[in-house]
């Protein structure tokens, strides 16, 4: 059986906008989806049956969430999990033989409290994790995806470029940095020290989209190179016309990939668009 999609199913109208995000990417890749709700019973006082109250309410919602899914894609194969925990532990388990976790920008978990699960969940899945906002994509175009080099910017690179050669868009590759200010390159040697460092970073962009063209003849690719803005802000800035924004995780190492970098963290606190956070799994050495 192919990798699932998992949703995260919450009751908040980006978690209904999740749900239909997954179901179509689902219905295009021929994909299963499995519906994820947490009960985060931990610690209800159970005196009164607010456990049971709490785990209905929620076995209710997760059904109800199928049976909308259903409708939207009738092809997609469907199945639920109603689990018992923290969502972001919850959803971390599911990632592990999923090929994306989506969820909404603002989940609202039945036996949880109101708060962003967004940040957290991205941080622990161990794969790709989509992350959903109640916007209009009718009128946005192209997939954008941020760059510098590292390997989990070549990944997300990598990743963009497949969705926009599926989906017939353009695909922007935006390399941005911040430029020293003049003075401090006064009286150095080597002439104009911003330059050199600019058309070094040009290159570096120019190596991280190498060979997509042979991968993808029909992709038209725009490399852009911003020197006077933070990533974050270039990327929240150019993903306001986006149809997706995909960006690299950041993490590395066993404690260290459970953490997000501060441009994904960014990105995702304000959430210009449908966002695919791509991650580097770890490589198994033997011996």
């Amino acid at each position: 059986m192919s990798e699932a999609i998992v949703v995260g199913v919450g009751d908040s109208p980006s978690s209904e906008a999740a749900m239909r995000w997954a179901m179509h990417r689902a219905a295009a890749l021929k994909l299963p989806v499995l519906l994820v709700h947490a009960v985060d019973d931990r610690w209800a006082y159970d005196a009164v049956g607010y456990n049971d109250w709490i785990r209905n309410s929620g076995a209710a919602l997760l059904s109800d969430a199928k049976d909308r899914a259903a409708k939207m894609e009738p092809t997609v194969s469907l199945s639920t999990d109603l689990v018992h925990g923290a969502p972001g532990y919850s959803l971390r388990k599911k990632s592990k033989k999923a090929s994306m976790v989506v969820i909404g920008s603002g989940h609202s978990w039945v036996g949880g409290s109101l708060t962003d699960r967004a940040l957290q969940v991205a941080a622990v899945a161990q794969c790709p994790v989509a992350v959903i906002g109640e916007h209009d994509l009718s009128t946005r175009q192209g997939v954008l995806v941020g760059a510098d080099g590292s390997e989990e910017s070549i990944q997300a690179v990598g990743f963009a470029a497949a969705e926009a050669d599926r989906t017939g868009q353009e695909l922007t590759v935006l390399h941005a940095f911040r430029l020293p200010d003049p003075w401090l390159s006064r009286g150095m040697p080597g002439g104009d020290f911003n330059g050199i460092i600019e058309e070094e970073e040009r290159v570096v962009l120019a190596e991280t989209v190498a060979g997509l063209a042979d991968t993808y003849p029909d992709l038209t690719v725009h490399q852009v190179l911003q020197t006077d803005r933070s990533p974050a802000e270039a990327l929240l800035g150019a993903a306001k016309t986006a149809s997706l924004l995909v960006v690299g995780s950041r993490g590395r190492g066993s404690f260290k990939r459970l953490m997000l970098g501060s441009t994904a963290h960014a990105v995702l606190a304000k959430l210009p668009c449908p966002t695919i956070i791509t991650r580097v799994k770890p490589v198994k050495h033997k011996g």
